[in-house]
């Protein structure tokens, strides 16, 4: 078959295009790999010459500390003696204070809220109208003061009655005393006419029937007087009724002008001029609540309570001290009353009353205060502040500065807590330095640089300014002086 030559030609065209393609597109994934092991290449350049340059600064440092530190570069990366610059090997700045000997109070700490001594529902103990109110929402009053007045008129109404109805008793009474003295005369007169019948009869000189109508007249009287004596008694009981309903008239006549059963402030009004109120009602006209005492009812834990009533069985008057809600202003100060009788199963908590005089009224009844309970005193305890202690996987430590200025890791035993201070076993020694800033760039046996409170820096020893020990200028080198605005010299060169 005869080829056509310009069908030959295309092919030959299309295939030489074909082949330029596959090559751009070789060309292109081997530079893609080029640059990849270039940049790798380079990475791996500068972590080898980083890793050697450490190394070497290392070497120098231990070799001559003094020298490394007084050398340190000039670039921008120091921040001085102990910073993440070219300082080297300095000091570590810390803040220490000294262990001393203080008394170390015990408090038991416990939630409660404050409480009346006592509560009063003022109430009426009579019917009526309230007429008039005497007191002011929220006003202190003092027992004895009135608070109200019930309309009195009913109560003088029947004051009157009694008074009429004694003065009848009384008067039937003195009638009745009057006929039985009188009939006792008549008695008498017929008793002495009767044993003279007698007589004369005994002569024969009066008939029988005259001294029996004598004896009869005798017996007359006698009945008489016994009358008369029933009558007084009568009377003498009407006269005890009138006095009772004297007695209870003028009670309810006291009873209409109401007042203050205690000392304490009072509540809300609860009726209002014009009503009527009675005695059987139960919400009453106010409340009254005895503020002064206070009280404070607050819990403590059950393993608390044995100390807490050693104390009370001994006679020992336990302080208490009523705290805000965020626990750091102390409100008031009084004395622990009593505990009670049982234990609230529910909590594993037992209530406990204290007592506080109160007298500038900062405790408000059902206020929430945090109670401190001074259980007892410790003379003469070992005291440190709570920032130096430190606490690891084998228990609780600090870091104490021997007079080499070399800090060293000493374990301790905490005994009790109290604000800041923390009084400790017999490890610490009065006097001894224990660190309290700076501590999480300390290891044992570390040289440190003791700051004073005033002068101390940022923690860590990262203080503004020339490094103590020539150390570089400004900013925040890393390693061997290489600051984040650009390369300085290392130590050494």
């Amino acid at each position: 078959m005869e080829m056509n030559p310009q069908q030959s030609l295309d092919e030959q065209l299309e295939s030489v295009i074909n082949a330029r393609k596959t090559s751009s597109g070789q060309r292109i994934v081997w530079i893609i790999i080029l640059a990849i092991a270039a940049l790798v290449g380079y990475r791996y350049r500068s972590s080898l010459m980083s890793l050697i340059t450490r190394s070497s600064a290392t070497a120098d440092t231990t070799a001559d500390p003094n020298a490394a530190a007084g050398n340190a570069g000039n670039g921008r990366g120091g921040r001085g003696g102990g910073g993440r610059g070219g300082g080297g090997g300095g000091a570590i700045s810390v803040l220490a204070l000294p262990i001393r000997k203080a008394d170390m109070p015990i408090y038991l700490q416990g939630l409660g809220s404050a409480a009346p001594y006592t509560t009063v529902t003022v109430k009426s103990r009579v019917d009526g109208q309230l007429i008039s109110v005497a007191f002011q929402e929220g006003q202190f009053v003092r027992q004895g003061d009135v608070l109200a007045e019930i309309d009195k008129r009913p109560f003088e109404n029947q004051l009157l009655q009694a008074q009429g109805q004694l003065a009848q008793a009384q008067a039937q009474q003195a009638q009745a005393r009057g006929n039985l003295a009188r009939d006792q005369a008549l008695l008498k007169s017929a008793e002495i006419e009767a044993a003279r019948n007698k007589s004369l009869l005994d002569r024969g000189l009066i008939p029988t029937q005259q001294l029996d109508t004598q004896n009869a007249t005798v017996g007359q009287y006698q009945g008489s007087i016994q009358a008369d004596q029933g009558a007084i008694a009568v009377s003498q009981a009407a006269i005890e009724v009138a006095n009772s309903a004297i007695a209870s008239a003028n009670l309810q006549l006291t009873y209409a002008h109401i007042t203050a059963p205690i000392s304490g402030r009072i509540g809300l009004r609860l009726v209002d001029q014009g009503n009527i109120v009675h005695a059987s009602e139960a919400n009453g006209i106010a409340v009254i609540a005895q503020v002064q005492p206070i009280a404070v009812r607050f819990n403590l834990p059950e393993d608390d309570l044995g100390p807490v009533l050693q104390k009370l069985r001994s006679g020992a008057k336990l302080k208490a001290d009523a705290y805000d809600r965020d626990d750091m202003m102390k409100i008031a100060s009084g004395t622990l009353l009593t505990a009670d009788n049982q234990i609230d199963q529910s909590t594993g908590t037992s209530r406990l009353k204290a007592v506080f005089d109160n007298a500038d009224n900062a405790l408000f009844p059902n206020q929430f205060v945090n109670v401190h309970l001074l259980l007892d005193v410790v003379k003469d305890a070992t005291v440190i502040t709570s920032a130096a202690v430190q606490r690891g996987p084998q228990g609780t430590y600090v870091y104490v500065v021997d007079a080499d200025k070399k800090a060293h890791i000493r374990a301790i035993t905490l005994k009790t807590t109290q604000g800041n201070d923390v009084s400790v076993g017999p490890e610490l020694k009065p006097g001894e330095l224990v660190v309290i800033e700076g501590t999480d760039k300390v290891q044992d046996g570390a040289r440190v640089d003791l700051q004073s409170p005033t002068s101390q820096g940022a923690p860590g020893g990262q203080n503004s300014g020339s490094s103590p020990k020539g150390g570089g200028n400004g900013g925040a080198g890393r390693g061997g002086g290489e600051g984040r605005g650009g390369r300085g010299k290392r130590s050494g060169q």
